[in-house]
């Protein structure tokens, strides 16, 4: 029983740092390049 109840509680501890981890996000640098840009081109307005 004590073995089981450590399982539990491991796959527990495991799932809350999966959730912190997924919800925060990667984190990383955001594109340095490309987005919008201006065409050419007749104004039809």
């Amino acid at each position: 029983m004590r073995a089981l109840r450590r399982a539990l509680l491991a796959l527990g501890i495991a799932a809350a740092i999966a959730g912190v981890l997924r919800l925060r996000g990667s984190g990383g640098v955001p594109p340095q390049g490309g987005g919008w840009r201006e065409l050419s081109g007749p104004d039809l307005r």
